[in-house]
């Protein structure tokens, strides 16, 4: 029996029924719907994210992040999806909408076909990877929801083995505003640095006057010289660092080969690496990957991702962007499979619109709910 047939199996008895679903459209408006189709039916609408505090990257400074809500509705109920576009994505609200515009989910009888709506998604455009997301994080609530099964269980992972999750604090001019940045991390048991501009030291000496946490570092390609990288490593590893993400510009290939193997922290790959196509070329430079579902386009690939990289002896890491509490519950549904986590997205923004997956002590903790495992809970803007 092929997976996909065993999900269709193991969805027998399932309680689908939901009265009255809600339907947002593409305009925002909520509608609510009672018969039942047969067919996807898709809706989304544009939702910005804002920031708790303003985000400062080594190649950019926002304090909002353009998102996309989506739904699919499916014989009464509803799965949840999200796009989230940082800017280094190369996409954009008005290009997500254009795409998804694009798309005749109704053609589709059955939610189950993840691999050939990925086909035909793929057969419409290239890349637009955060829209594609949107719709495979939608999928996999919504087959989750008929099977009755959250998916870290459909996997065969053990929801006690999620690691902690990292805090991210970037650098601030303002004495007070940065202060107030950190003392937001200090109940985290690791604490995410934002590195990859020129007070990289003046920030993890304020940190460690008030932590010994053990912190991460994303230079987010902000190091260009190998030799002041390997420099930026030795001095981290004095001071509790247990990894640098992508330290210098992904085209440097060469420079960050030299790098790993000199250096006393482990170097993981992001934005070198989007989906398992790139994996195999990682592992040349790079000890572990940074997953992300915004990324990869979504849950499919990002399981493919991260079975690939074990196989490669390689260390997992499971990132998400600003995202709501749709997307980052998403992505913990595979966090057991994770060495380190960053998923702190949904912490970081104001207006969230679910309940999902919580911080409990420091670690990920995933809801015991069926398919992505969040709750609506701001369903019109």
């Amino acid at each position: 029996m092929d997976r996909r047939n065993f999900l269709r199996t193991s969805a027998i008895g399932a309680v689908m029924a939901v009265a009255s679903p809600i339907s947002i459209s593409a305009a925002g408006h909520a509608t609510r719907k009672t018969t039942r189709s047969g067919r996807l039916n898709m809706s989304f609408m544009p939702y910005e994210l804002k920031l708790n505090h303003s985000f400062n990257l080594a190649r950019s400074q926002r304090t909002t992040t353009p998102d996309v809500q989506l739904q699919i509705e499916y014989d009464g109920l509803i799965g949840y999806g999200e796009a989230s576009m940082p800017p280094y994505l190369g996409e954009s609200v008005e290009s997500v909408m254009t795409f998804l515009n694009s798309l005749d989910m109704t053609q589709f009888a059955d939610p189950f076909r993840i691999d050939e709506i990925h086909d035909y998604m793929d057969s419409v455009a290239p890349e637009n990877r955060a829209a594609k997301a949107a719709v495979d994080i939608a999928l996999h609530d919504l087959t989750g929801k008929i099977m009755g099964q959250p998916w870290y269980k459909i996997w065969g992972l053990k929801p006690s083995k999620t690691p902690d999750t990292s805090f991210t604090v970037s650098y601030d001019s303002n004495p007070d505003e940065q202060k107030a940045k950190i003392e937001e991390a200090l109940p985290f048991n690791i604490i995410k640095v934002k590195m990859g501009l020129d007070h990289d030291k003046e920030l993890v000496d304020a940190i460690r006057r008030q932590s010994q946490s053990p912190v991460c570092v994303d230079a987010n390609q902000g190091w260009t010289d190998k030799e002041k990288a390997l420099e930026m490593c030795h001095w981290l590893n004095e001071r509790g660092c247990l990894f640098v993400e992508q330290p210098m510009p992904k085209e440097m290939l060469e420079e960050t080969a030299w790098l790993r193997e000199r250096s006393p922290l482990p170097i993981i790959a992001d934005e070198f690496v989007r989906d398992t196509a790139d994996v195999r070329r990682a592992v040349q430079a790079y000890d572990g990957i940074n997953i992300k579902l915004m990324k990869c386009g979504g849950m499919h690939e990002a399981h493919r991702m991260a079975v690939f990289a074990r196989a490669l002896g390689m260390k997992v890491m499971l990132g998400c962007m600003t995202e709501t509490s749709c997307a980052v519950t998403a992505a913990a549904q595979l966090s057991p499979m994770a060495d380190w986590a960053d998923l702190d997205g949904n912490l970081l923004i104001s207006n969230d619109r679910f309940d999902g997956m919580k911080i409990v002590d420091g670690k990920v903790t995933i809801p015991d709910r069926p398919g992505i495992g969040v709750k609506l809970i701001t369903p019109t803007v």
